[in-house]
């Protein structure tokens, strides 16, 4: 099975990110979108979760994968390769960084604050940005 889990890694915004700062992703419409579901799962939850773990769950919530399902269901969903959270909307739309400590486990970061550049100076911690959304 693969994985998407990163360790002891920051996910700074995309380059081209067009937020100077962190904005909640837009709610309404008839079903939520990724970047809702996954900023709702993450930051209700810091430091609970794991990118597999969140990135299967929004899967699930949006197929509506019955509860005695899911762990088949998310061996086939990892039994083929996932993009992992640097392709979220979260650091590529809405100015999101995504920490990954020692565990695995998943927290948010808003562009501009304090943690945000404490973060991106911490040598300790592999960096990397979230994907872009045009070519370079």
């Amino acid at each position: 099975m693969g994985s998407t889990n990163y360790t002891n890694t920051f996910i700074q915004v995309a380059e081209d990110c067009p937020a100077s700062g962190a904005e909640l992703p837009p709610t309404g419409g008839r079903a939520p979108t990724v970047a809702t579901l996954q900023y709702g799962l993450i930051a209700e939850h810091p430091y609970e979760y794991t990118s597999d773990d969140v990135l299967f769950q929004v899967y699930a919530d949006r197929h509506d994968i019955a509860e005695e399902d899911r762990p088949a269901e998310r061996a086939a969903f990892f039994a083929k390769g996932q993009a992992c959270l640097r392709s979220s909307p979260l650091g590529k739309r809405y100015g999101w960084g995504i920490h990954h400590d020692a565990e695995s486990r998943v927290a948010l970061v808003p562009l501009g604050s304090d943690q945000y550049q404490e973060l991106t100076a911490d040598a300790t911690l592999k960096q990397v940005r979230a994907m872009r959304s045009k070519r370079a």
